[in-house]
């Protein structure tokens, strides 16, 4: 449909299905329509789409198919040793902190600190990644591309 040839465009159409129009535009499209084999065609197509749109169900998922929590024994084992180590490394740092200035001590526990930083993220970054291997084999939407 030409907008040069009808006056308005689609969108004005999908404005008159929906009842969004003002009084003067509205019937100015249901007068063309009732002329216009080709654009009551179009308008048809429109509302049969927006029928099927409003009459859809969707399932929605179960709350316990939301949770972003470790699947597995193994990345839920990796997870919590991870977050654990991560907790305790924020727990040293601060002891280390308190201590060096209280002592006015050199680096001694630079080296196990950070050992323990990396130790930490690093199973938690395995347990995820565990996690989001194991469902990449049932993943529906791996295959849709933008």
């Amino acid at each position: 449909m030409s907008e040069r040839q009808h006056g308005f465009d689609e969108a004005l159409i999908s404005g008159y299905l929906d009842g969004e129009l003002t009084q003067r535009d509205d019937q100015r499209v249901r007068l063309h329509l009732e002329d216009c084999a080709e654009c009551r065609a179009i308008a048809d197509g429109m509302r049969k789409v927006k029928e099927a749109t409003m009459t859809s169900e969707f399932q929605v998922p179960e709350d316990t198919q939301w949770d972003e929590k470790p699947r597995g024994g193994v990345s839920a084992f990796l997870s919590r040793f991870g977050w654990t180590i991560a907790i305790a490394w924020v727990i040293a740092i601060v002891g280390y902190g308190i201590w060096q200035v209280a002592t006015g001590a050199e680096d001694l526990l630079e080296a196990v600190l950070v050992f323990g930083l990396w130790l930490g993220f690093g199973l938690v970054f395995l347990s995820v990644l565990i996690d989001r291997l194991k469902t990449f084999k049932t993943d529906p939407y791996r295959r849709i591309e933008k």
